[in-house]
């Protein structure tokens, strides 16, 4: 099958197309409907899984998937998009990402700019080892075995300075009166 694909995606095989046509469509169809869907949306979205196929053929990658497992994923995406298109109609009014954000108070640009000063005081004030570890880790975006090779230390080393540091932070944190928690 995957030679077939492979046909139909380097010289627009219509003969390849034709037998892949006839033996996943039936397929498709089946198991469109099996998933409950209408007979008629069904065999639209099989015609448009196999449009896919001859269109997009060169996407088919045979090291990551099998052809049928392609096939059977194109159509399972055409069924949620379809099943979304009908749901658009109909909004909840209860969606969280359809209630606007309140707006912010007029000061709390000056909370949050109160806040950051306190973090980067706090931080200033870890121990250069700690504050190097909390750099790679959250400023770079280093995994913690990134960090151990880099730093030659042990992943356990590694986790125990984040964890100090963190307690460290927070303990300076609480303590600072510029930082009300809110």
């Amino acid at each position: 099958m995957a030679r077939l694909a492979e046909r139909v995606a380097r010289q627009r095989d219509r003969n390849a197309f034709g037998e892949l046509f006839d033996y996943f469509a039936p397929r498709i169809n089946a198991y469109l409907l099996k998933l409950g869907m209408e007979a008629a949306q069904a065999e639209e979205i099989t015609q448009e899984v196999m449009v896919v196929l001859w269109h997009k053929a060169a996407l088919f990658d045979p090291a990551k998937s099998s052809l049928s497992t392609w096939l059977y994923r194109v159509a399972r995406n055409r069924r949620i998009d379809a099943a979304r298109r009908q749901k658009t109609g109909k909004l909840d009014e209860n969606e969280p990402l359809l209630i606007p954000e309140p707006e912010p108070m007029p000061d709390s640009g000056l909370d949050a700019a109160q806040r950051e000063e306190s973090l980067h005081r706090a931080v200033a004030q870890l121990p250069p080892e700690q504050m190097e570890i909390i750099r790679m880790s959250f400023f770079l975006g280093r995994s913690h075995s990134q960090i151990a090779q880099e730093t030659g230390l042990a992943v356990g080393t590694v986790k125990s300075r984040i964890r100090l540091a963190f307690n460290r932070l927070r303990a300076t944190l609480e303590a600072d009166p510029a930082v009300d928690g809110d």
